[in-house]
């Protein structure tokens, strides 16, 4: 099992796992969050379940990725100048450049969203920061600017996790156009068993509410595009030919990361939970419990297919 951590064609290990799969929980919740509260919700977002356990889970996930990537470089205290200078032909540059756009635009989104709750906490504890509510305020005049950007600006970063190992060109498995469409839509699946998971636990969201029922309604396609996806990229890669084909075998045809991707990634993230919404009946399938079990299937599928694409991808060298 060692062999399979560690092998001489490594270049990045297990934090950069940790930090796509967060990043994608975060671009992921937002998403859906965006469209939750344009669709379903309109007034009284901000009561919500699954839109306050956005509000938190989603900047926090980001900032816990950037907190494992910033240390796990060799020189983690020099991580302030790539977040100051940018070079448009880096990846990690324009990623860098890319969170702090996202980060800007989610804050000041919750910021108008939570607008009510703010003003009433700033007068209770803060009356010194009451011109906080003035900046809100004037933010909230560009709501309708702020949604879509929001929008455009978590798909863009879901995205741009699987860009970010495509530019590992060496590597036939990871410099495949698949992955960021693949890192996208399990991106939004994750954070669908996120909302869900964190709404119903942290903030007692009804499970029969109309937001957890738009969260399920979304779930199902996006985890059936994601195997699709899954298909694609290895059929490619079969039929790539070379070191493509050779990446392929090396991947799924056998050994321990075989195992992750068909018993982990397969097995436990989509099809259990597949089988489980066929097989169960609708009094099983609307209980707390089973919401759970089917929301920490999916995160663990997720970040098993994290692992599983960045280790087996860097497997077999070009």
């Amino acid at each position: 099992m060692s062999s399979a951590f560690h092998f001489e064609s490594l270049v990045w290990d297990w934090p950069i796992a940790i930090y796509l799969f967060l990043i994608g929980v975060s671009a992921g919740m937002t998403t859906i969050a965006v469209f939750l509260k344009r669709r379903v919700l309109v007034d009284g977002a901000s009561r919500d379940g699954i839109i306050k356990a956005t509000a938190i889970i989603a900047p926090l996930a980001v900032i816990v990725g950037l907190v494992i990537l910033i240390f796990h470089l060799t020189r983690p205290w020099t991580f302030w100048h790539l977040m100051i200078f940018y070079s448009p032909t880096s990846v990690m540059s324009m990623g860098v450049m890319l969170f702090q756009v996202y980060m800007l635009v989610l804050l000041a989104w919750l910021a108008v969203l939570f607008r009510q709750e703010i003003a009433s906490f700033l007068e209770q504890r803060f009356k010194a920061f009451r011109w906080i509510n003035g900046i809100i305020s004037v933010l909230a005049r560009f709501e309708r600017v702020l949604e879509p950007l929001m929008i455009f600006l978590a798909v863009a970063l879901g995205a741009y996790t699987g860009f970010l190992l495509s530019a590992l060109k060496t590597y036939p498995m990871l410099n495949n156009p698949v992955l960021p469409v693949l890192f996208l839509f399990s991106g939004i699946s994750s954070g669908a068993a996120a909302a869900v998971l964190f709404g119903i636990t942290w903030f007692k969201q009804p499970i029969d509410s109309p937001s957890v029922h738009f969260v399920h309604q979304i779930e199902k396609p996006v985890v059936l595009f994601e195997l699709f996806l899954l298909l694609a990229l290895f059929v490619g890669l079969f039929f790539g030919g070379g070191q493509r084909e050779a990446a392929a075998i090396a991947a799924i045809g056998g050994g321990f990361w075989s195992n992750v991707f068909w018993f982990g990634v397969i097995g436990l993230g989509i099809l259990l939970p597949l089988i489980m919404s066929m097989v169960c009946s609708k009094r099983v399938q609307h209980s707390k419990s089973y919401m759970i079990a089917v929301a920490c299937m999916g995160l663990s599928g997720i970040l098993l297919l994290r692992f599983f694409i960045l280790y087996a991808g860097q497997m077999t060298v070009a």
